[in-house]
């Protein structure tokens, strides 16, 4: 099957403008994205999304796969899609599962990768898949930047919120209270269908790709990962993920 990675970034982001290029270890942050998601081997390719120049500009400079798309994209889904149909075009050959990747993820693993693609390929069901992983604390509970999700008893999303969900008061009967990691793999046809329905109520409130989905009437299956993850909201985070980083194996792997 023809599986790719795509990693949407843009410069604008409202809780921390220019964080694609915020530098972690003397590199753009997008480049150890970039670099990590690269040694997957599950992906024939990888390749920036961006409507930034700037970004475009850094990626040809470090030899980084780059796709242009318009500015206009509120929903990083809905900018892989684009990339997705220019890709398509420029190689002449349609992709089967397009896995989108966070650019504020610069801890990703290629078995992270590998692991959220694994029930696409054994359940012809299933449409698109998500991460998640255990909170471990209620400051991280409590965070709206967290994606928080609550699940079924087969690891389907019942719910996203950026609120803290389920709440305290029930997780004391030791309900498991879990975070999305951003990494997304979808069938292609199922992206192109997602991205042509309009936005939904839930999903601008809660500002939330997923929740389209849901509202829809369709399953985001999650898949409960065992890796360390560190997402980037602020630069508080940046001085976490430099830390992490210091012991971090993958670092010494990258190829130029």
């Amino acid at each position: 099957m023809d599986i790719i990675g795509i990693i949407p970034a843009r410069m604008n982001s409202t809780r921390f403008p220019g964080k694609p290029l915020a530098k972690i270890r003397g590199r753009a942050m997008i480049y150890h994205v970039y670099r990590r998601s690269k040694m997957a081997k599950i992906l024939g390719d990888v390749y920036i999304a961006t409507c930034d120049k700037e970004i475009k500009n850094y990626c040809l400079k470090n030899g980084m796969n780059v796709i242009m798309t318009k500015d206009t994209h509120q929903r990083a889904s809905d900018r892989t899609r684009e990339a997705a149909e220019k890709i398509e075009k420029k190689n002449g050959k349609k992709i089967d599962i397009i896995v989108m990747i966070q650019g504020d993820e610069p801890l990703v693993c290629p078995e992270m990768i590998e692991e959220s693609v694994g029930p696409i390929l054994e359940d012809p069901a299933i449409n698109v898949t998500n991460l998640m992983a255990p909170l471990k604390s209620d400051k991280e509970h409590e965070d709206f930047n967290e994606i928080k999700v609550v699940i079924d008893t087969q690891n389907f999303a019942l719910y996203f919120s950026r609120q803290p969900i389920p709440t305290k008061k029930e997780n004391i009967f030791g309900i498991p209270v879990y975070k999305q990691v951003c990494i997304i793999p979808f069938r292609r046809d199922f992206l192109f269908k997602f991205s042509s329905f309009e936005p939904t109520p839930l999903e601008i409130a809660e500002s939330i790709d997923m929740l389209r989905i849901l509202e829809h009437g369709y399953r985001v299956k999650m898949v409960l990962t065992g890796f360390e993850s560190q997402s980037v909201d602020n630069r508080n985070d940046l001085t976490k993920v430099e830390k992490l980083m210091k012991k971090d194996p993958l670092v010494k792997k990258y190829v130029n």
